[in-house]
């Protein structure tokens, strides 16, 4: 008898904990078989990203969504609204099958994108978002990809863990369904890893985590309820107030005019850097200043980060300055955790909108690569950065500058 009840039991826990293939299977078909059910959903949604190492969000944001099943789009499957507040004042951005629209209320304006001016196999609608299909595409994957995947549940009380690890030779991205992308000349490691906690209360994942070896981000939904919209779904254009100024997404416009500062002397700024110390320009004593003006995230500027490296090492204090300024952002933590994680050796500094505004007319699109001479004047200005030519261009000018000394 007694040996009985501890068969039992073992049985049970084997279910319950989901060790065994055949029945996390089941229990996750039971969970996709529940997300299946939801047409319409309406919830708060809480996003978090970080850069690995953070110990906290560099961002953290709550919006208010508005979710529809879309089955007739075969590219992403949902559409949605969101807003910045729950009493959808003011809406952020909506996709309804055929086009994205992003608001600048600010500016009384809209983006249109109609996703044929990106080269790109899937449609560019956020990661994480609509949530609730974004977390029914990675269990769906879970239990039918024939990707090289190691997959493990936990029991943690009141939910599961499920972790998944993706050992692919390329980054595995859930855009409705999921892609693997290009392999990008930045990212050395292309494991995925997502984690998803299933409530045990409704057999329905509240929250997903992604991580990559150069992103990780959180979606946490709150207060959910479920099929209460109209399943016919939104029309994007619905949306747009009539005195709104609508521009299409990757069509250029003449009304900000491009402002070339080259031959310019250097507005000067006070900006602080990793060690909380207050730097200005005009403190800077070299002959040549090489200002980079960068973003944690951004790929070809963390490629940059050897070169630059490299030409703090070359020069003497006395004929170079190498300097960074970050400026999508992020706050001070972040910034030093970055600077340890790539044994960055040069001034790292927090940039703001100001110098945004003065140096780039307000472009955030990164990397720019400021030269500056020993009177600081702008000698020259190099945008993106490219591994076989642009450390070329940028150690030619600083050696043109400092024979001319």
């Amino acid at each position: 008898m007694r040996t009985k009840l501890l068969f039992i039991v073992l049985f049970l826990s084997a279910v319950m904990t989901g060790n065994g293939t055949e029945d996390r299977s089941e229990y996750l078909r039971k969970v996709l078989d529940n997300l299946e059910k939801i047409k319409t959903a309406t919830y708060r949604l809480q996003s978090e990203a970080w850069e690995p190492g953070d110990t906290i969000p560099g961002y953290s944001v709550y919006t208010f969504v508005e979710e529809y099943d879309n089955p007739a789009d075969t590219a992403v499957g949902a559409s949605y609204t969101d807003y910045s507040d729950a009493e959808k004042k003011q809406i952020s951005s909506c996709y309804d099958g055929y086009v994205r629209l992003s608001f600048y209320h600010d500016k009384h304006g809209v983006m249109v994108d109609d996703f044929t001016r990106r080269n790109l196999p899937f449609r560019l609608v956020g990661v994480g978002t609509p949530y609730f299909n974004y977390a029914k595409n990675i269990i769906k994957y879970v239990l039918t990809t024939q990707d090289s995947i190691s997959v493990d549940m936990k029991d943690c009380g009141d939910e599961y863990l499920l972790s998944l690890v993706i050992n692919e030779d390329v980054q595995v991205e859930f855009f409705g369904r999921p892609y693997h992308l290009p392999k990008p000349p930045f990212y050395q490691d292309p494991t995925s890893i997502y984690e998803v906690h299933i409530r045990k209360s409704d057999n329905l994942p509240y929250k997903v985590r992604r991580e990559m070896s150069h992103n990780i981000t959180e979606y946490t939904y709150i207060e959910g309820q479920f099929n209460t919209l109209s399943a016919k779904g939104i029309t994007a254009s619905d949306y747009i107030p009539a005195d709104y100024e609508v521009r299409e997404y990757g069509k250029k416009y003449d009304t900000k005019p491009e402002v070339n500062i080259t031959g310019q002397k250097a507005p000067d700024w006070t900006l602080t850097d990793t060690k909380d110390l207050q730097v200005s320009l005009f403190d800077l004593s070299s002959k040549v200043i090489v200002m980079e003006f960068t973003g944690i995230g951004c790929g070809p500027c963390a490629a940059s980060i050897p070169f630059l490296n490299k030409l703090k090492e070359t020069y003497s204090a006395e004929q170079l300055t190498v300097l960074a300024v970050e400026i999508w952002n992020r706050k001070m933590p972040s910034l030093q955790n970055y600077a340890n994680r790539q044994h960055i050796n040069y001034l790292f500094l927090a940039g703001n909108d100001e110098i945004v505004n003065t140096y780039l007319n307000g472009d955030r699109g990164v990397p720019f690569f400021f030269i500056l001479d020993e009177n600081r004047v702008i000698k020259r200005i190099i945008k993106g950065y490219n591994l076989e030519h642009t450390g070329k261009e940028i150690t030619q000018a600083i050696d043109e500058l400092l024979k001319s000394n």
